[in-house]
């Protein structure tokens, strides 16, 4: 459409090119969304994390997550079942970085915003959580080593979770 437009050779070259990259680009993400299908097919036949986990209702500030998988070692093994519970203790203490407001939120408002931040807080841990147990598996992890809890780490600056909060195969220090 832009082609038809164009009136002069330079637009016309310019209209071209950049038909030519958006062309590119689709047959890259092509590809790449190929090589990730045969990626995770390959994974398939060794193992598999339940990523449907119901969130609660209501939420407290200890945090579970408990992420079920079933795994083998070669394809002719039996697949064997298994769970990992991730735990979190969020840190309720006031932000002080964040500006006040000029009138008193009701009981009923700072309740609501308690429970969308413990709600942000268990989604990120479940996220995190089954990033961790797929790492572990795609890094060629045993099953049976996987502990049945976690206590996830936090981060000591944010006093939150970080991206290496539940790796539960790491060296804790």
């Amino acid at each position: 459409m832009e082609l038809g437009k164009a009136k002069t050779a330079q637009k016309r070259a310019e209209t071209e090119d950049g038909v030519r990259r958006a062309g590119s680009d689709l047959a890259h993400a092509v590809q790449q969304m190929k090589h990730r299908l045969e990626t995770e097919e390959k994974e398939g036949q060794l193992f598999y994390v339940d990523d449907q986990i119901m969130q609660p209702y209501s939420f407290s500030e200890r945090l579970t997550v408990r992420v079920s998988y079933r795994w083998r070692r070669v394809n002719e093994d039996d697949w064997v079942a298994g769970n990992i519970t991730f735990f979190h203790e969020v840190d309720s203490r006031p932000d002080y970085t964040l500006p006040t407001t000029k009138r008193k939120p009701s009981a009923a408002k700072l309740e609501q915003d308690r429970q969308d931040k413990l709600s942000r807080a268990w989604t990120h841990l479940m996220g995190l959580a089954l990033h961790s147990v797929k790492e572990y598996f795609r890094a060629g992890g045993d099953g049976n080593t996987i502990p049945l809890t976690f206590q996830a780490t936090t981060d000591p600056y944010s006093r939150g979770l970080n991206n290496y909060s539940a790796q539960f195969w790491r060296e804790q220090s």
